[in-house]
């Protein structure tokens, strides 16, 4: 088809299209438009993103112009278009050039859950593509995590190991088709495939091996299965006894499970889910979404998520995850059968153990799995980038993060002004680094927490992926004050290796600095800051701080009263030690003996006395910790965090209560004591209501606090950070009694507000100290 321009009435306009608009169908879109208005030019990939000639009658390039903003394809994101005029020439028609080489500029797409075009072709028998495992377009499939390096094309891609068919070329080659340049396009007689196999890692001649794997997970086996950033471990939600033997075998005896179900109709018997809920749960990301728990859903997945109030729950996202489904409900023709509940419900969890980095490769898998899977459903499509699952709660309609991974990372966050390349290294638990590259910044998937070496070289292994994706030169480093964390000492090491500055970071100032720049807040703003534990300034524990923030610039306002911590990090660990320690500052220390049944009680009086390895903390989280163990909700948590978690589930399922009167006292020096509402909460004896009490009377307190400092340092915005306002009511309750009072409120929302989104701050200051 050749475009045909009107004589004597030519114009030309060279565009460039910047964001993530390679490997998402945006040159077939732009071509199929030019055509459609008898435009004559040309559209390339390059590395700045997407580069457009357009000549034709002038009122035919505006609404070429105003449609490519308007109408471009649903992956696309389009940051800026720039147009310029071009001197005319005769191009014969508009073509799709091979792209260009040179330094990158563009972004990529976050991989993308499967489309309804391509599940359509997925479930119908007559379709080449029937029930393949791999079906996608320009509209879904892997990006991210199958990419090598920019330009987005199938040679940088582990899909170039794959000579596509003539069939597969064509559409490869032709604009008008849904799969023109969709770099990891196949089918079954050229693409990855699919096999099963044992426990040993030995071939099982299965068939099929979808159907073999589901019978298998009906028989109430435990599947280890290959998806698109790295393996689940897999079994029957509904079958007690094989999500015990998950739990005893990866060694996770309380941490909740996600689940997956067929589609949003077969939620209802287990979760309530809003519209905003199910919006987020379909979406292209398809995160797992905490959701609220039916009274009914414990009994019908029986160890799932025991004692919490929320389920993790996602959707399928692959063509693999669907066809499990749609054999478990014996093959139904069509995608009707997936707007009606389903009986199946899968745990799907990270097959990590011990924590360590998620399994990406066979062999890997073979040995790290060995003892945990009954049998490994695998493919021969490499991983490129290891990818977790994102998991988010949904907030006003969108996703707030609790842990930012699939489906959004690469996707940038926008800064409020070009700078220096910056590599932030987070610090140690639930790791993430970030790199900046103009007035973007790039936050990288979940690392994990640095705790072994594995995730240590993990981390490493992120920040040269990113970098090289990238194709930049960070010109400093960013880390934390800590000098024992992996992430300090890569940091510095990787400075040192290239000559630039390593610049170290408070922990508290970047998880506000990380709020602050997502918002674009470019006047001082009040911090709260609230954690479990980072290094101060003055080398105390922090973790509740009110903290003035402007850009490099941080002082401390205010802390939480420190209660000491008897036994180091391990009262972080034992919810009794925090409780004992609340009881000794209220001087009713003779009751610790009394009152809990552990090692050690008899004794920690005396440590507390002496002040004998009890160093003091301001941390929010070990008071959420005393109050769990005053409650006698959780003397010993399992996992980091299931305390506060049990805690606020309590709260939830009792309902609102009023804030306990006189709860709290403010100190002239900026300190908030809670001691009082310790007290009242250690002769309590219904724990339900004592953890409701223990919420409403912090937030309270947590917002008469802020107003004072508010009124003191003049500062009309405040931001949220840390990683206790993972906690809903806390959030939610701080977030509205702030704006009652008259103050703007920032909350993270491109971010996780724990130490995911840590690695943001850092950068966001070091890239200020360099304006300074």
């Amino acid at each position: 088809m050749s475009a045909v321009v009107t004589p004597g009435a030519v114009s030309r306009r060279a565009l460039r299209v910047r964001g993530a608009v390679q490997g998402v169908g945006f040159r077939p879109f732009v071509w199929r438009l030019a055509h459609e208005l008898r435009l004559e030019g040309f559209v390339r990939n390059d590395a700045h993103g997407v580069a457009i000639e357009v000549q034709g009658e002038a009122a035919a390039l505006d609404r070429f112009l105003e449609r490519l903003g308007g109408e471009a394809p649903a992956l696309a994101r389009i940051d800026a278009i720039e147009a310029r005029i071009a001197p005319p020439r005769a191009d014969g028609g508009f073509a799709i050039e091979p792209s260009a080489a040179g330094p990158t500029r563009t972004g990529i797409a976050a991989d993308a859950a499967i489309c309804d075009h391509c599940l359509a072709e997925l479930l119908d028998p007559r379709d080449r593509r029937f029930r393949y495992a791999f079906i996608n377009c320009t509209q879904c499939g892997p990006r991210y995590t199958i990419t090598r390096r920019l330009p987005y094309d199938r040679p940088h891609t582990s899909m170039g190991a794959f000579a596509l068919c003539e069939p597969c070329s064509a559409e490869y080659r032709d604009p008008a088709t849904r799969r023109f340049h969709a770099q990891p396009n196949a089918c079954p007689d050229c693409g990855p495939r699919l096999a099963l196999r044992d426990r040993a890692g030995a071939h099982v001649d299965a068939g099929d091996p979808i159907a073999a794997a589901a019978a298998r997970l009906a028989r109430g086996e435990i599947l280890a299965i290959k998806g698109l950033g790295g393996y689940h471990l897999a079994c029957d939600a509904r079958d007690a006894a094989a999500v015990a033997r998950l739990r005893e075998r990866k060694a996770r005896e309380e941490k909740p499970f996600a689940v997956m179900v067929a589609g949003a109709a077969s939620l209802a018997p287990l979760a309530t889910v809003s519209s905003e809920e199910r919006r987020l749960l379909e979406s292209r990301a398809r995160p797992i979404v905490l959701l609220r728990k039916t009274p009914d859903a414990d009994r019908q997945l029986p160890g799932a998520a025991p004692g919490l109030a929320w389920l993790g729950a996602m959707l399928p996202y692959t063509p693999l995850q669907y066809l499990l489904f749609h054999e478990a409900a014996a093959r139904p023709a069509g995608v009707a059968w997936l707007a009606a509940p389903q009986p199946l419900a899968l745990v799907m969890t990270s097959a990590n153990p011990g924590g360590e980095p998620l399994v990406t490769d066979e062999e890997e898998a073979f040995r790290r799995l060995a003892g945990i899977a009954d049998a490994f459903l695998v493919h021969d499509r490499a991983i490129v980038a290891r990818c977790d699952d994102s998991v988010v709660r949904c907030e006003h309609g969108a996703p707030a993060f609790i842990r930012r991974a699939r489906g959004f990372t690469p996707v940038p966050v926008r800064l409020d002004a070009d700078g220096p390349s910056i590599l932030a290294t987070g610090a140690f638990l639930k790791n993430a680094v970030c790199v900046t590259r103009g007035d973007e910044a790039f936050l990288s998937q979940h690392v994990g927490d640095l705790d072994d070496a594995p995730t240590c070289r993990a981390l490493e292994e992120v920040a040269a992926h990113l970098i090289k994706v990238l194709d930049v030169a960070p010109q400093a480093v960013a880390h934390d004050l800590h000098p024992d964390f992996h992430s300090t000492r890569f940091a510095t090491a990787f400075a040192r290796d290239r000559g630039i500055p390593a610049i170290g970071v408070q922990h508290h100032h970047a998880h506000i600095a990380a709020v602050a720049a997502e918002h674009g807040a470019h006047a001082p703003v009040l911090g709260l800051a609230l954690d479990g534990v980072g290094l101060g300034t003055d080398g105390g524990a922090w973790g509740g701080e009110l903290l003035s923030v402007h850009g490099a610039t941080m002082a401390r306002v205010g802390n939480l009263r420190p209660l000491r911590l008897p036994g180091g990090d391990r009262a972080a660990r034992e919810p009794w030690r925090m409780a004992a320690s609340a009881l000794h500052a209220l001087g009713r220390a003779e009751e610790i003996a009394r009152r809990f049944d552990a090692p050690g009680a008899a004794t920690i009086a005396r440590l507390l006395d002496r002040g004998l390895n009890a160093p003091p903390t301001s941390s929010a989280g070990r008071w959420f910790d005393a109050a769990a163990g005053l409650l006698r909700v959780r003397a010993v948590s399992a996992y980091e965090g299931q305390a506060p978690m049990l805690l606020e589930g309590l709260a939830d399922r009792h309902g609102a209560v009023a804030p306990l009167a006189a709860g709290w006292t403010m100190r002239g020096d900026g300190v908030l004591d809670l001691l009082p509402l310790a007290a009242a909460l250690a002769d309590m004896e219904d724990a339900a209501y004592g953890a409701a009490l223990f919420h409403a009377t912090l937030v309270a307190a947590l917002a008469e606090w802020v107003l004072a400092a508010a009124r003191r340092t003049g500062a009309d915005t405040v931001a949220l950070g840390g990683g206790c306002f993972m906690n809903r009511i806390l959030a939610t309750g701080v977030r509205d009694g702030l704006e009652r009072l008259g103050l703007t409120v920032l909350e993270a929302r491109q971010a996780p507000p724990n130490d995911g989104g840590l690695a943001l701050g850092q950068a966001a200051v070091a890239r200020a100290i360099g304006r300074t």
